[in-house]
């Protein structure tokens, strides 16, 4: 049985896909670089040729969980499940709460990151604020289409329900979505009924 060398882009590839899966779970603290070798099935040497290092590849990871989990899953289905600005606002938390339903609900990896390195001018730290404020920017556009008085200020309150949501949901309550729904209906409407 002959084993082939993997093409330079598979590798690479790989090595991202087994951090993301690693990192999501567990933070990217707590993963080392073996525990991704080991993963990707690849060598040292080959995971430092795509990645000089560690941080590096925790940078493409965030890059990464916004293409997968900002766009590709919340933003998307969000934009699936109502048409309405007011309603997708709302929508966001029912995409959440079913996400908090799932046995591998894992939380929100760009708030780990905050919380793991608390550095404000670490590289990491720094990305992990702006993939959240690109998820405020969204809920924004969405506010403003709402006709909310004050857009920039609903998207702050409910970008804190959001995350308080995940934080929530972290600790145990798979209810949270739920309340936070309510919370945010109550803040739409006043943001509503102000403009």
């Amino acid at each position: 049985m002959t084993t082939e060398t993997p093409t330079a882009p598979d590798a690479r590839e790989r090595i991202l896909d087994a951090a993301y899966e690693l990192f999501s779970r567990n933070g990217v603290r707590a993963v080392g670089v073996d525990a991704i070798i080991e993963r990707a099935g690849v060598a040292r040497m080959t995971l430092y040729r795509h990645f000089n290092s560690k941080d590096a590849l925790v940078l493409a990871f965030l890059e990464l969980r916004e293409e997968r989990w900002t766009r590709g899953w919340l933003q998307h289905d969000v934009e699936q499940r109502a048409t309405d600005p007011g309603e997708r606002l709302l929508a966001i938390f029912d995409v959440l709460d079913g996400w908090f339903q799932q046995d591998d609900f894992e939380g929100c990896s760009f708030i780990k990151v905050l919380l793991e390195i608390a550095e404000p001018d670490n590289d990491l730290h720094r990305a992990s604020a702006d993939y959240l404020a690109r998820i405020r920017v969204f809920v924004r556009g969405l506010a403003e289409e709402a006709g909310a008085a004050d857009p920039d200020g609903l998207a702050h309150k409910w970008h804190i329900l959001m995350k308080g949501s995940i934080v929530a949901a972290g600790e145990g309550d798979r209810q949270a979505a739920k309340r936070a729904r309510e919370v945010g209906a109550l803040v739409l409407r006043d943001a509503v009924r102000r403009a």
